[in-house]
């Protein structure tokens, strides 16, 4: 399949409905579709909306990218990860079809995704955009029941565009005429944006701010709506913007009309690996047995800030950066905001990935920003230096998704 186009990234339908058309439109016989895009907390309100619907006893579809440890990641079929066997029937059916066209990965990939959800019994499919949303491949549903768009940032700017106002168009191109669109917390230059795209379309938004409101409020997560007021258990995934993405999610199940048990579980057992994740009982606090070890896959100025966040409202304690990062990110744009917060970073390279930036230039780039840098030869290696200068830290492996999918491989 990836030599069936020569670029990883090329945003344009034509190749997805040339396929789709090919397979007999499965996109047109899935359950109802809530649609994702935004540029951080995709993922995160997609498994709080998730847990949301299965605890009221609702069947969900989810599609989700990039994956982490295992492609099969990308795609739930009523709740349960794609198998095998049927994975491998459904990306032969798409290649068959495809018949030697020109097609990304993620199209192709995204194409046997909606095979697989029209061919499964389900009540919900929840779709998350890859990139962008309004040329991104999952973006070929006429009639979802619900749009939804997180906070949006500067990110992708190659293939976005150079303003906010720019990515935030690509991001309300997921807007469809007359269907409701949830919008997470914006600034004002991306709201204005997909305020003038939902009013040319007549799409109902249901905005932060304006008509349903997250607070923490004594340690609970207290949600406001129309409807009535929620108060809640903190979200079971860590960090001061989980409250917004929460917010998001409970908007969209209000919205659905499910009952309070969908509301309580949506905060109390969504599951997002690589987010502020505790690592615990593995083979690499062995290396660091008295530290305080998490891992976090944010990789854009935006996620900096939510993370610099989060680590300033926990206890003191020294903190120490494991970081590995892209060459197409904004590095110092993303270490900028921890240099407030940590005391040290070590800069490795992201173990088997062609577009990793070297720990050179990471630590470089991190030096530029005031941190306290140095660089080490691999994963191991970094926590081993942590653990001989500073055994009781906080340890915190950041910088990429696939940094992230390297350590959850590691630890299995």
């Amino acid at each position: 399949m990836m030599a069936l186009h020569p670029k990883i990234i090329d945003l344009t339908l034509d190749r997805v409905w040339a396929l789709l058309a090919a397979l007999d439109h499965p996109e047109t016989r899935l359950p109802p579709v809530i649609h994702i895009a935004g540029t951080n907390g995709k993922g995160s309100t997609q498994a709080m909306i998730r847990a949301g619907l299965e605890a009221a006893g609702k069947r969900v579809h989810a599609y989700t990218s990039p994956h982490l440890a295992r492609f099969h990641e990308r795609i739930r079929l009523s709740g349960d990860l794609i198998s095998e066997a049927h994975l491998t029937d459904v990306l032969d059916e798409c290649y068959r079809a495809n018949d030697g066209a020109s097609i990304t990965y993620f199209e192709i990939t995204t194409c046997a995704a909606l095979l697989a959800f029209a061919r499964t019994p389900a009540d919900h499919t929840l779709l998350e955009v890859g990139l962008g949303g309004r040329l991104d491949a999952t973006n070929v549903i006429d009639r979802p029941a619900l749009t939804i768009i997180t906070p949006v940032s500067m990110d992708h700017e190659g293939y976005l565009g150079d303003t906010l106002a720019r990515i935030a168009g690509e991001k309300a191109g997921i807007i469809k005429r007359g269907v409701p669109c949830i919008v997470g917390p914006q600034r004002e230059d991306a709201m204005e944006v997909i305020e003038a795209q939902a009013a040319c379309l007549g799409a109902p938004l249901l905005a932060y701010g304006q008509h349903w409101h997250v607070t923490e409020e004594r340690g609970r997560l207290v949600y406001q709506d129309e409807t009535g007021l929620l108060d809640l258990d903190l979200p079971n995934l860590p960090g001061a913007h989980q409250l917004q993405n929460a917010g998001a999610a409970l908007a969209a199940l209000r919205y659905l009309e499910m009952p309070e048990v969908a509301f309580d579980g949506a905060v109390r057992d969504a599951h997002w690996p690589a987010r502020m994740q505790h690592i615990k009982g593995t083979p690499l606090n062995d290396l660091v047995p008295q530290a305080d070890l998490w891992l976090d896959g944010g990789h854009n100025p935006a996620a900096g800030e939510a993370l610099a966040t989060h680590l300033h409202s926990l206890s003191k304690r020294p903190t120490y950066l494991v970081c590995g990062m892209l060459n197409t990110k904004d590095v110092r744009g993303y270490l900028r905001p921890l240099a407030r917060e940590a005391d040290h970073l070590t800069a490795i390279s992201i173990p088997g990935e062609a577009n990793t930036l070297s720990a050179g230039d990471t630590a470089k780039a991190a030096r530029d920003v005031g941190l306290t840098a140095q660089e080490a030869q691999d994963l191991d290696a970094a926590l081993r230096q942590i653990g001989e200068i500073a055994p009781q830290a906080r340890v915190l492996i950041c910088g990429s998704l696939y940094l992230a999918g390297h350590v959850l491989r590691q630890i299995g």
